[in-house]
Parts: C-alpha cells; sequence; structure tokens
C-alpha cells in the first residue's frame, strides 16, 4: 500500500525549529551576559539535543578520537567504496554545535553516499575567535591527506556557518598548497557576516530560526577584532578560483538565501562550476528534519548525487 507523503505544511514547521531556537538562544544569552559557565552548560544541551533529536541511523559505528591535534568523530558505514571520505563541518554559528549532535545527518549523508565520514570538533568562540575553526578543519583536512586518502576521494561539506567553511577549507588549503577535494556541497551557508544581501530584512519575518540581531550577535563573537568581511570568514569576499565543482543549497525562507545566491554568483564569475538549488518554503537547514519533510530526504539525495557524480566510481 503506497504511503502518504511526510512533507507537511509550510506553517508547521515553526513547531520543528522552537526547540532549535530555544536552545540556541540560551547559549547566546549567556554569551551576552558573560555567563561563559553557563554557556559551556547550554552548548552542552545544544549538542544533546540534536542528538536526541536527530538520531545516529543503525548500522553505523562513529569513533571519537584526534587527528593532527584536533578532535574528531569518524563515521563508518556498513558499506562503504573503498577509499571515499566525506568531511563534514557543522553548524552552530560558530558559538554551539558539535560532532555528536549530528552523528544522525552526518551517518544518513554517508550511509547514500557509500562513503566513510570525519566530522571535526573545531573550536568555537568566544574560547577562540576567527580564524581558529578554519585552522582546525584544514588540520583535519591535512590528516586525511597524510593517512592517504587520495583527495580525488574526498568531498567536503557542511551547514549554516559549516556551508561557508565548505568553500573557506578549500581556499586554505589552495592557498596552502594543498591538493583539494573533489567536490563540495554548502547547506545553508553563511556566507557573508556583513549580511548586505535584501534577504536579511525581506525574509526577517518568515525565517522560523535565524534572526539579524542573533547573526550580528554570533558574527562578532567569532571575528573579535577581525573585520566581518575577512576572505575565509565571508567566502562571498574570497578569491575561490581555482575550486572543485561545488553544490550550493540554500531555503527560500531563509534570511541568509540572497548572500546564498551572491556566493553561488561570486563562484560562476570565477570559473567555479556550480550548481544553485533554492528550495521553496524551506527553512534553515532542513535536511536534518528526514523524519518529518520528503524535502529533508530528497535535499540530502541530491546531495550525494552531486558527490558521487564527481568521485570515482565503485
Amino acid at each position: 500500500m503506497t504511503q502518504p507523503p511526510r512533507t507537511l505544511p509550510v506553517p508547521a514547521l515553526e513547531p520543528l525549529m522552537e526547540p532549535w531556537i530555544e536552545k540556541l538562544g540560551a547559549a547566546l544569552d549567556a554569551l551576552q551576559a558573560n555567563r561563559l559557565n553557563d554557556l559551556a552548560g547550554a552548548r552542552a544541551a545544544y549538542a544533546d539535543w540534536f542528538a536526541s533529536r536527530f538520531p545516529a541511523p543503525d548500522g553505523v559505528a562513529y569513533e571519537d578520537g584526534q587527528t593532527n591535534g584536533v578532535p574528531v568523530t569518524r563515521v563508518r558505514p556498513g558499506e562503504t567504496v573503498d577509499g571515499r571520505v566525506l568531511l563534514y563541518l557543522h553548524g552552530g554559528g560558530y558559538l554551539a554545535g558539535a560532532p555528536n549532535g549530528y552523528r544522525g545527518l552526518v551517518g544518513r549523508y554517508a550511509t547514500r553516499l557509500r562513503s566513510e565520514a570525519l566530522i571535526p570538533d573545531y573550536r568555537l568562540a568566544p574560547d577562540a575567535h576567527y580564524p581558529a575553526a578554519i585552522d582546525d578543519n584544514l588540520a583535519a583536512y591535512e590528516a586525511l591527506l597524510k593517512e592517504g586518502y587520495d583527495p580525488g576521494s574526498i568531498v567536503v561539506s557542511g551547514d549554516s556557518a559549516g556551508g561557508a567553511m565548505s568553500i573557506a577549507l578549500m581556499v586554505a588549503a589552495r592557498d596552502a598548497g594543498l591538493p583539494l577535494p573533489a567536490a563540495a556541497v554548502a547547506i545553508s551557508p553563511w556566507a557573508n557576516l556583513e549580511h548586505t544581501g535584501e534577504s536579511i530584512t525581506t525574509k526577517a519575518a518568515a525565517d522560523p530560526l535565524c534572526t539579524p540581531e542573533a547573526l550580528r550577535a554570533m558574527a562578532l563573537n567569532y571575528m573579535g577584532d577581525n573585520p566581518l568581511n575577512s576572505p575565509l570568514a565571508s567566502p562571498v569576499f574570497a578569491d575561490v578560483s581555482g575550486l572543485p565543482p561545488v553544490l550550493v543549497q540554500i531555503g527560500e525562507r531563509e534570511i541568509m538565501l540572497s548572500d546564498a545566491v551572491r556566493l553561488a554568483e561570486h563562484l560562476a564569475a570565477a570559473q567555479v562550476r556550480v550548481n544553485l538549488e533554492v528550495w521553496p518554503g524551506m527553512p534553515h537547514v532542513w535536511h536534518l528534519f528526514s523524519e518529518d519533510l520528503d524535502e529533508a530526504n530528497d535535499a540530502l539525495d541530491s546531495a550525494v548525487a552531486f558527490l558521487d557524480a564527481r568521485l570515482p566510481a565503485a
């Protein structure tokens, strides 16, 4: 018997986002009140909620450890193509987020890609300001190369802050003289910390998660004394020439929409092969809600197809 579609009407997305808003807001409140002990607890609660709301799929093994001085979680699905690895950079506004909260999304991603995965636990602000997160993720990428992974079998992806860093990481790797991965997927990328795109205001009432005020607070927290348009923080200002193919996925309800489109245009102007997908009615990183939204599974399938086409065949 055919199952009815699970897609929810657009207004029903708000209840899905409310606990996420609450957990991120608690971390932001602790930051702004300079209660660093409370911030540590809020970060833990944020990651724990992610882990319980988006649980790890069956048949996937996880191992926490360190590589090249960076804490990481290694993800190993039951069936993989030998040599493939997905480097996944989690989101959280450079303020929160951790690999244990992303076991569900990355486990599903890696299973569909038939790939191992590595999730760096990069340093967060205000404990470490820009460019600490980039440095840690670059160190994790270097570690994969040192372990013998062929760069042509490595792909990079991330969401929100991690979506922007998936581009910045490749820029940093190129500038360091390292071979580049095969491709990247930027999910809901936070691509411009100056927030000059028109959707920062035109989508403010439609976006159920992100607000201009919260994004600015997190951007200033991350950047410290560095300018918001620093290329590795806001890749719409980076020299992106020579990068491998990129897929940008963004929800139509996001206040980050205009700057994600700008990122895709910036990549195209630099002669980078780029696909842009704008998903009608979708909020920030809707990929997480695979149990509730057909669009979450469809978007992840699209990302996997894009990467799979650029990896060596099984």
